[in-house]
């Protein structure tokens, strides 16, 4: 039988033990406050401002004109938000394309005046949606008469001069390379939404690469918030949207992607549980392109960093553009289109 006096005493002992080790550990904490607070001092770091440089995003694609926007560099603690964006984008630039024949003299246009078909295009190029572009004057240079367009197979070489700063860069539009086959399918467990897949055979010379982005051109149902709009006005590039045949060069190989969104988008399927989907019912205007290596290297290492934004393991990295003179690219696109219907 066990002596209650016995167990009492040692449940004291035990308990007075673990009281004198939190009051220890109580007052290690409190003196190492009084430590630290002790030691507390204002620090105030002056950061060199950075010298402002040029930033040229530039696109040209067969029967397509050149589209050019023109902006600078900004300080990390300028005013973000969209309120930062107002001036942003410059105008005022001589801006030239030649294909080693004919040079054109693009004409400047801004999103204020710019006819509504147009602003898609400027959409597409900067990630922002037709709607706030349509509320920001964004300023671009292009060619509005169509007395100049983009030839497979051809060279353009791309000069810019602004405020006695020249900029130059070349590209081209490589041959068309067109997807064997597209289609919709829904992960296991699923009911409705799913992803986009297509196959592409790679030629056999190594250096090839591609970009993918995609559009969904049904309209929102009537009970939507959007009814009778079309889905996604212009084509979206999802992350992860270029890639080169390093891996599969001769092969044919299938892959896949999730639907992408514009940047700060309201709408309710980028806000629930579509967000990234596509839908039984979506009808899908899909654009392959290929790309230089150049191309390639750029999108693909800006992507990485949209896509680390906020990670403290993040390695910091210097985009490698095309642009002599300042930093961005001028990018050709040998483009094919074909079309998805989602279905299960």
């Amino acid at each position: 039988m066990v002596n209650k006096g016995c167990l009492n005493s040692l449940y004291f002992r035990i308990e007075f033990q673990l009281m004198m080790k939190n009051l220890k550990a109580i007052g290690g904490l409190f003196f190492l406050s009084i430590l630290l607070l002790s030691c507390e001092k204002e620090i105030t770091v002056d950061l060199p401002e950075a010298e402002k440089q040029l930033v040229i995003d530039g696109r040209i694609e067969q029967d397509q004109p050149p589209f050019v926007l023109l902006s600078t560099t900004r300080n990390p603690f300028d005013p973000s938000g969209f309120s930062g964006l107002e001036g942003f984008f410059l105008n005022g630039a001589e801006v030239r394309v030649s294909d080693g024949l004919n040079t054109v003299t693009l004409d400047e246009i801004c999103t204020s005046d710019l006819p509504e078909e147009l602003l898609p295009l400027v959409a597409e190029a900067t990630g922002f949606s037709p709607e706030f572009i349509a509320s920001v004057d964004i300023c671009a240079y292009t060619v509005l008469d169509n007395s100049f367009l983009g030839e497979l197979g051809r060279t353009y070489r791309l000069e810019v001069n602004y405020n006695g700063e020249s900029l130059s860069a070349v590209t081209k539009i490589n041959q068309t390379i067109p997807l064997d086959s597209l289609w919709f399918s829904i992960p296991n467990g699923g009911d409705s939404l799913g992803f986009a897949y297509a196959i592409l055979s790679d030629p056999d010379t190594l250096g090839n690469a591609y970009r993918w982005s995609a559009q969904r051109i049904n309209r929102y149902p009537s009970w939507s918030a959007h009814a009778g709009e079309m889905k996604d006005p212009t084509y979206i590039y999802p992350l992860g949207s270029a890639n080169d045949d390093e891996f599969f060069n001769g092969l044919s190989f299938e892959f896949g992607y999730f639907r992408g969104s514009f940047i700060n988008s309201t709408k309710e399927d980028d806000l629930n549980e579509e967000r990234g989907f596509y839908k039984v019912g979506d009808t899908i205007a899909v654009r392959g392109a290929v790309i230089d290596r150049g191309v390639f290297k750029f999108i693909s290492a800006m992507e990485d960093q949209i896509g680390t934004q906020g990670s403290p393991f993040a390695t910091p990295a210097n985009l490698q553009g095309n642009i002599n003179g300042g930093i961005g690219l001028w990018a050709g696109y040998g483009v094919v289109y074909d079309t998805i219907i989602c279905t299960p």
